[in-house]
């Protein structure tokens, strides 16, 4: 294996823990709270630490399935069937594509559940529209309540669920609320339903780190978070004076190891740059020697004799003229 290749598996395999760092940070109850506070109505202007408790659970991160038919699993409990989210080891479905962050968070009034999903992408992507993406997200998580949450036809049953996207690298800090409205085209009857069971929210985080304040408050706490710049101590002054968040023995491990990981794949990505280079310097160097010995009188034969380059090759070269 090449260094360059050598490398490139390096860096997708420090890049592969550095995102499941991510997730794991994003996945504290008191981060997630956080969100909830800015992203949903019941929670804002609520104690970060009383949303915190509402959070049913340990958040499920990187373990179900978004593939339809896989999401649920079904358990035998005391001779009772139950149905819940599909949790098995990656192993037995790997290869698979699987929520970042999912969980159920009761309301404060204790009386309704809502379904959370948070994915974390480090930039928009590029080979599809990130939109498209968050609705099929958002409509698995309510087609999959199926026997999970409702039986039957029992529609009224459905829970709310809330895709959260946060989305790093981008222009400017911004935040959109992406729900169901309903127009009148004809008449204005007053259909029976609920128009916010789907809800997408994409968080949209700059480059650079804003100031503390009201309207920038999620995006400098998830900023500071998976900042690649900020230091371990520079992220846990802002997440423990500013934000309150408790700085518990697993999140400092995490937020350290994510600052080094980061730092890794840096050194790595230099390195498969300069090995890169040193190879297309190398091929430049032997293209001009033999542009240089064929302006000089020889043939392509003889010029690919005396390199052990195969003819075609030196041809190619040649017509490039």
């Amino acid at each position: 294996m090449n260094t360059e290749l050598k490398n490139a598996v390096k860096a997708a395999d420090l890049k592969a823990q550095y995102d499941a760092r991510v997730k794991r940070l994003v996945g504290h109850k008191r981060v997630l709270a956080q969100i909830l506070i800015k992203t949903v109505d019941e929670f804002k202007g609520m104690n970060p630490k009383t949303v915190a408790n509402c959070i049913e659970g340990t958040p499920y991160i990187s373990t179900v399935p978004v593939e339809p038919g896989l999401t649920n699993a079904v358990l035998d409990k005391n001779g009772q069937r139950i149905v819940g989210f599909n949790t098995e080891s990656q192993e037995i479905n790997e290869g698979l594509a699987r929520f970042d962050i999912v969980f159920y968070v009761r309301t404060k009034d204790g009386l309704s559940q809502i379904i959370i999903n948070v994915e974390a992408q480090k930039d928009e992507p590029g080979e599809y529209e990130i939109l498209n993406r968050a609705i099929f997200y958002v409509s698995r998580l309510v087609s999959s309540q199926k026997e999970r949450d409702f039986e039957n036809s029992r529609y009224d049953d459905i829970k709310r669920v809330y895709s959260i996207w946060v989305c790093m690298n981008m222009d400017e800090n911004t935040m959109s609320h992406i729900h169901l409205t309903k127009e009148d085209v004809i008449g204005s009857y007053e259909w029976k339903g609920n128009l916010d069971l789907i809800n997408i929210v994409m968080i949209g985080l700059s480059r650079e780190l804003p100031e503390h304040d009201e309207t920038y408050e999620l995006h400098r706490l998830l900023g500071a978070l998976l900042s690649q710049e900020l230091s371990v101590d520079e992220k846990l002054n802002i997440i423990g004076n500013e934000y309150n968040i408790p700085i518990e023995e697993n999140m400092r491990k995490d937020v350290s190891a994510m600052c080094n990981l980061g730092e890794g794949i840096e050194e790595k990505g230099i390195a498969i740059g300069r090995e890169k280079g040193r190879i297309e310097g190398r091929i430049e160097g032997e293209a001009g020697l033999i542009l240089k010995m064929y302006k000089n009188g020889l043939s392509a034969e003889q010029i690919a004799s005396a390199t052990d380059k195969p003819l075609e090759e030196v041809k190619e070269i040649i017509a490039g003229i």
